[in-house]
């Protein structure tokens, strides 16, 4: 009698393999090393002619508060002539340095816009064509609404970066007029019912319950303001990506409160932030020895000791927030383009 037949053996088919694609952190240091001359020389031209505008409006501005300047050594002049001790009062420079703010501000959202336009474009030609991550709220109606009836689509070609600077400058103008009004004006409030005023008694009894709520509530509106501005990171990279200002807003509302989209960005942002941070202090203490050098170069030139006092005080912030900008925001800016690639696909351009 012939044995059994062995069973043959099974036969499995091995599982497909799905290739993996790499985080967005190894995106984002690929996109930088694989373009980093690119990258790089447009770092160069904007922070350099950043920087060089900043002087030019930074000169001006003394030249502007020297009849301040002026005051404070005729004063000095005569309380030393008397023996008296002076103790000269800045209420007029913070009055000067407020006003003259938008200005920077705006050279700084300027040069912003026009790095987060490079990096874009470079992280679109470099992964346009990859699928992107569904989101809780990207479904087609949503899109529909956000970017004005265009459908989204994936692999379309990048936005001239010349025409996406105003776009992006308008996001960060929107952004700060929806951010930092509440916080502002809760300070201001605030300091008008608890603050330290010479000859007025203040409204609220100390130590009460409304004066603590009151002191408390500064605090409670920038948390709030934070928040917001962690909601619209991704609008200046969703207006390089060709959506316009009110759209890219909506757009980085609706990735960012999501529970794909809000720890993505809060572990993006809270370690730029913390390395922001770090390199403006470094860089700010290996320049404080220009603050005796400015001071001892103008003072002699200008025969005041109070512009050469603080154009002293000056140099070093100068300098460490052009390295801070110069290191941190290429980084930051195509790690945030980065983000808004994989949680929505770019729009089709009209």
């Amino acid at each position: 009698m012939p044995g059994p037949h062995p069973r043959p053996p099974s036969v499995r088919t091995p599982p497909a393999r799905t290739a993996r694609r790499p985080c967005s952190a190894a995106t984002t240091f690929g996109v930088l090393r694989r373009h980093r001359a690119t990258l790089a020389g447009a770092t160069v031209r904007v922070v350099g002619a950043a920087g060089a505008t900043g002087l030019l409006v930074t000169a001006a501005v003394f030249a502007l508060a020297w009849p301040v300047f002026t005051r404070m050594r005729n004063r000095r002049a005569w309380y030393q002539y008397v023996e008296d001790p002076y103790l000269h009062e800045s209420t007029d420079l913070v009055l000067v340095a407020l006003c003259t703010l938008p200005l920077f501000l705006l050279l700084f959202g300027i040069g912003s816009a026009a790095l987060q336009s490079v990096c874009s474009r470079v992280v679109t030609e470099e992964t346009g064509g990859e699928r992107p991550e569904q989101t809780e709220s990207g479904d087609e109606q949503e899109d529909a609404e956000i970017t004005g009836g265009l459908p989204v689509v994936t692999g379309a070609g990048p936005v001239p970066v010349r025409q996406r600077v105003r776009p992006v400058l308008l996001v960060y103008a929107l952004r700060g007029l929806i951010v930092w009004p509440l916080p502002i004006a809760v300070a201001v409030v605030a300091d008008s019912l608890t603050g330290s005023h010479l000859d007025t008694p203040l409204p609220l009894e100390r130590g009460s319950w409304p004066y603590v709520l009151v002191s408390a509530s500064p605090a409670v509106a920038l948390g709030i303001a934070v928040l917001l501005r962690l909601a619209l990171s991704l609008a200046p990279a969703a207006a390089a990506d060709g959506l316009g200002p009110w759209a890219a807003v909506r757009r980085s509302w609706s990735l960012t409160l999501t529970r794909t989209g809000a720890p993505r960005v809060l572990a993006l942002a809270v370690p730029l932030a913390a390395l922001a941070a770090g390199v403006l202090r470094l860089a700010v203490q290996v320049a404080l020895p220009l603050r005796p050098a400015v001071r001892g170069l103008l003072e002699p030139a200008t025969g005041n000791f109070f512009a050469a006092y603080y154009a002293g005080i000056l140099a070093p912030v100068v300098v460490g927030v052009l390295v801070t900008a110069a290191l941190v925001l290429p980084v930051a800016c195509t790690a945030f383009a980065v983000l808004h690639g994989r949680l929505r696909a770019p729009v089709r351009r009209g």
